[in-house]
C-alpha cells in the first residue's frame, strides 16, 4: 500500500522540477524573512535569483547546529512568533539547545510525511500503535503520533519507561504496531520473556524503530523475539523530527521524502558534494517548511544515497542506515549526548580533575553510560562514605545536564590515559 502515489512514485524528471520550484521558493523566503540567512547569503554574494538549477544549491552556505544554537531561542523563525503553534528542542550540548518551531502548515507536512512512512510498513486505520518514543520537548513521540492519527490509526501515547506496564498494555489492548528504539525494543522482549509472555500472546504486525544507531543483527534479534518485521525511521529535530526517511517492506535503505527534504552527501573535510553511492555526511534542506526553513543543514550523520525504482514501486531516493557520526555525539536510548555536556557537569564539582572518560555499553540490550572521573589526590584519600556522596552528587549533576542516569566511577589521580593530540573522551563498546 502507498499513501501518496502521485509523489512517492513520481518520475525522476518531474520530481526534479518540483524540487527546483520549492528550492527557489524556500531560498527566497529564507532570504527575505530570516536575518541570519540574509546575512549569510550576502556574505557569500548569493541572491535568491541565482538559484536557477538544483545544482545551484551548492552555491549556498551550510547551516550548522552552532548556527542554530546562536539563534536561540527564536532567531531562525521565518514567521511572527504568534504563528508558531508548537516548539521542540534538541538536547543542549554546551549550554543552549537548538529550537525547532512549527506552524499549523508545518504540522500538516509532518503528519503527511509520517503517514507515508508508517504506511510503508503496513499501518492502516485499523491498527493500534503503541508509541514508546518520548513526548517531551524531543520530537520522536509527536512525529509518530501525528502521522498515525493522520492515517486514522489508534495511538497509545505511553512514552518511555513503565516496561512491565508496556507488556501488559501490548497484551491487553491488542497492540498491532510497536514504536521503539532498537535497544529498548530488545529490553521489552527480555521483560516479556521474564513475564512468561510469548510472541504468540501478542497481536503485533510490525515494529518501527529509530533514534539510535543499530546493526542488522539487532534488527534480526528484535524481529525474532517479537515474530514481527522491524522497519527503520530517520529524523532529526532541526529539520522536522521523525519522518524525513523511512523503510519500506524491502528493508533495504530508507526512502527520503525528497519532495519536502532535499538530500546531499558531502565530504566533511573538503565540503565537496559527492556522487550517488559515495559515503559521506548527509546534508538536508527543507523545501516546504514555513515556520523555520533550514538551508543545507549539516547533520553529521554518515550515509550514502541510492537512486532507482524500488521493488515496492516507490521512486523516492534511498539513504542507507546511519553508520556513524562526524562528531563525538553519542545516541543513548534515543537521547543525544555530547562529552561537552558531561564536562560542563563535572566542572561544577570541586576536587575533580579535568580528566574523564565516557564508556558506552549495551548490557542486556539497553544502552548504558559509565563516566570515569579522576579525583584529586586529597579527595581520593577521603573516607569511602565521603566518596560515595561525591559520586552521587556528580551523577545528579550529569542527570540535570543530559536527562539520563549514568554510572560514575571515581578513579585514582593520573590513571586515565593521556593524549598529546585530541583527548579520547568516548569509548563506544556497543556493537554498532
Amino acid at each position: 500500500m502507498i499513501w501518496n502515489d502521485e509523489i512517492e512514485c513520481m518520475a525522476h524528471d518531474e520530481l526534479k522540477k518540483l524540487q527546483l520550484k520549492r528550492l527557489q521558493d524556500v531560498v527566497k523566503r529564507a532570504y527575505e524573512t530570516v536575518p541570519y540567512y540574509k546575512k549569510r547569503f550576502d556574505e557569500a554574494g548569493i541572491k535568491p535569483e541565482d538559484i536557477k538549477t538544483l545544482d545551484d544549491i551548492q552555491k549556498l552556505p551550510f547551516t550548522t547546529k552552532d548556527d542554530l544554537r546562536r539563534a536561540y531561542p527564536f532567531g531562525m523563525f521565518a514567521v511572527p512568533r504568534r504563528e508558531i503553534v508548537e516548539v521542540h528542542t534538541s538536547s543542549g550540548t554546551t549550554g543552549k539547545p537548538t529550537v525547532s518551531g512549527y506552524t499549523k502548515e508545518d504540522i500538516k507536512i509532518w503528519s503527511e510525511v509520517m503517514a507515508r512512512g508508517l504506511t510503508m510498513f503496513g499501518v492502516t486505520e485499523d491498527d493500534i500503535i503503541q508509541n514508546t518514543h518520548g513526548y517531551g520537548l524531543f520530537t520522536g513521540g509527536f512525529g509518530v503520533h501525528y502521522g498515525a492519527q493522520h492515517i486514522g490509526a489508534t495511538v497509545i501515547p505511553i512514552s518511555t519507561g513503565q516496561t512491565r506496564r508496556q507488556i501488559e498494555i501490548m497484551k491487553d489492548f491488542g497492540t498491532t504496531i510497536l514504536i521503539v528504539t532498537p535497544s529498548y525494543g530488545l529490553y521489552l522482549a527480555e521483560v516479556a520473556e521474564e513475564e512468561g509472555v510469548e510472541s504468540s500472546d501478542l497481536n503485533l504486525n510490525s515494529i518501527g524503530f529509530g533514534a539510535e544507531m543499530w546493526t542488522e543483527q539487532m534488527r534480526q534479534k528484535l524481529q525474532n523475539r517479537f515474530n514481527s518485521p522491524a522497519y527503520n525511521i530517520y529524523g532529526l529535530t532541526e529539520i522536522m523530527g521523525p519522518g524525513i526517511a523511512l523503510e519500506c517492506p524491502e528493508q533495504d535503505g530508507l526512502h527520503v521524502m525528497e519532495d519536502h527534504f532535499y538530500p546531499e552527501i558531502i565530504d566533511s573535510e573538503t565540503m565537496e558534494v559527492l556522487k550517488d553511492e559515495e559515503k559521506g555526511e548527509l546534508v538536508l534542506t527543507t523545501l516546504t517548511r514555513h515556520g523555520m526553513p533550514i538551508i543545507r543543514f549539516r547533520t553529521k550523520d554518515i550515509t550514502k544515497l541510492r537512486r532507482g525504482t524500488c521493488p515496492c514501486g516507490r521512486t523516492l531516493i534511498k539513504m542507507e542506515r546511519i553508520t556513524g557520526r562526524t562528531d563525538d555525539m553519542l545516541k543513548i536510548r534515543g537521547v543525544a549526548v555530547f562529552p561537552s555536556q558531561i564536562e560542563k557537569a563535572l566542572l561544577k564539582m570541586d576536587g575533580i580533575e579535568p580528566h574523564y572518560q565516557i564508556i558506552a555499553t549495551r548490557p542486556q540490550h539497553l544502552d548504558e553510560l559509565e563516566v570515569q572521573v579522576e579525583t584529586s589526590p586529597q579527595l581520593f584519600s577521603d573516607e569511602v562514605k565521603e566518596l560515595v556522596g561525591i559520586k552521587k552528587k556528580i551523577e545528579q549533576f550529569i542527570y540535570d545536564e543530559i536527562g539520563l542516569r549514568v554510572n560514575v566511577t571515581l578513579v585514582e589521580p593520573k590513571t586515565l590515559p593521556r593524549s598529546e593530540g585530541k583527548a579520547v573522551r568516548v569509548i563506544d563498546k556497543r556493537e554498532l
